[in-house]
């Protein structure tokens, strides 16, 4: 008490001013360090930094002893250092903040639920309206959906089938688009499905390239170079295809070419080797096929046309040319039936144009006679002559007359006509 009292009869005005100012300025300190507190406590400081909140806490209770012990000086430097420490916890909000944010996005990349769930909930103390942290809670949300979906996936895969597993990662990259492990895990199937169906279809083509089903073939390999773009080995496969398929052809082309000279069906055989040497002019089995089928072909086209008008063999040089190509052909072997059949018709038919026909001409003694291409036969009244088969033309000429002309024709399965030729018409 006496020493109390002997404080207070010390004072003066001087020390009262600045005792007055060490409690103002220590007033004015812990209006800070409130201010501080108060900003903590609003974001979450005790969730995410309880030790140095509660160290800051120690030196504002000590400053509030001294407060209260009128030691301002030293209420003030306490107060001071719970500033300094709850602004120090203040300027480590952010890092703390992106600290946990990171947390949570590494865990919900990693699947762990708990772990980004509490992390997320300290983020939402210091800054609940963070973007990043809204989408975070938004992923966080579905977490558990995706890690259904990722293990129906792997289930689906490890079976084989790949193409449920694709459906499957594609309905998870949808669910959570930021997902690096249904990204990844999608990019991994899609890939391996495209080389199982890669393979696949590498499989058919050559399954039936070996059948001879060339369409189906290139359609095979044309869907596996799809599936793999710029694949050197589908190139292959289809560059195979198309010289299997040219092989195919022209064994085709030979086989029918053959076969027609078989059947002594020589203008179908030009055509199958023509067909062969447009693909490849070097083929000696179409060269040769061309040149011994075209020499027959044009053969059997005379023989027809003899054949079929043997008028024409009144003619005798067509007839002696017919001749040749008997006496030519006769020494042709091996001889097929059609060529036998055509020999014997032709030598009937030209044996036929070769045997006169004994006809009779007639006319009036005034009227000039002329058979055209066989000769002038003046006047007469009655001509007999041995004429070969055919069609001729008479022509009747007469000063002070219209000329007259008669066509008539003579064959051996027919009797011959009697012709009566003679200008009676006056002019």
């Amino acid at each position: 008490m006496a020493g109390s009292e002997s404080a207070v009869g010390e004072a003066t005005p001087w020390s009262d001013a600045q005792r007055a100012k060490m409690r103002r300025q220590a007033q004015d300190i812990l209006t800070n360090l409130l201010e501080a507190q108060s900003r903590l406590e609003e974001i979450g400081v005790e969730k995410w930094a309880p030790e140095a909140f509660t160290k800051a806490g120690a030196a504002a209770a000590a400053g509030d002893a001294e407060y209260r012990e009128r030691r301002f000086l030293e209420a003030t430097a306490s107060y001071q250092q719970g500033v300094e420490e709850l602004q120090a916890l203040l300027d480590t909000a952010p890092q703390v903040l992106e600290e946990n944010l990171l947390t949570a996005h590494q865990a919900i990349d990693e699947g762990r639920r708990e772990t980004a769930h509490a992390a997320l909930l300290i983020a939402a103390t210091i800054e609940p309206n963070n973007e990043e942290l809204l989408r975070l809670r938004q992923r966080a949300a579905v977490l558990e959906q995706l890690l259904s979906l990722l293990a129906q996936a792997e289930a689906a895969a490890g079976s084989g089938d790949l193409a449920q597993a694709e459906g499957i990662l594609q309905q998870a990259v949808a669910l959570d688009s930021q997902s690096l492990k249904a990204r990844s895990e999608l990019e991994h199937v899609t890939l391996a499905y495209a080389t199982q169906r890669f393979n696949d279809a590498m499989s058919n083509g050559y399954l039936a390239l070996n059948k001879g089903q060339f369409d189906q073939a290139k359609s095979a390999f044309r869907k596996a170079t799809r599936l793999v773009a710029g694949s050197a080995m589908a190139a292959s496969a289809l560059e195979d295809v198309d010289s299997a398929e040219t092989a195919h052809h022209l064994a085709d082309l030979r086989r029918s070419g053959r076969s027609f000279e078989m059947q002594e069906q020589w203008a179908a055989a030009v055509i199958a080797f023509e067909q062969a040497l447009q693909i490849d002019g070097n083929l000696l089995f179409a060269r040769q096929g061309l040149e011994h089928s075209s020499a027959r072909a044009r053969l059997d086209q005379q023989f027809r046309s003899a054949i079929d008008q043997p008028e024409r063999l009144s003619d005798k040089m067509v007839a002696d040319a017919v001749a040749q190509l008997l006496r030519d052909a006769a020494t042709i072997t091996p001889r097929g039936p059609i060529l036998r059949q055509q020999l014997e018709q032709l030598e009937a038919v030209l044996e036929k144009a070769n045997t006169p026909i004994p006809v009779i001409l007639r006319s009036d003694m005034e009227t000039d006679v002329t058979l055209r291409k066989v000769a002038r036969l003046g006047r007469f009244q009655q001509r007999k002559l041995n004429l070969r088969p055919g069609t001729y033309i008479a022509v009747g000429t007469r000063d002070g007359y219209r000329d007259v002309r008669l066509t008539f024709s003579i064959n051996h399965d027919t009797e011959p006509p009697t012709v009566v030729i003679a200008c009676t018409e006056q002019i």
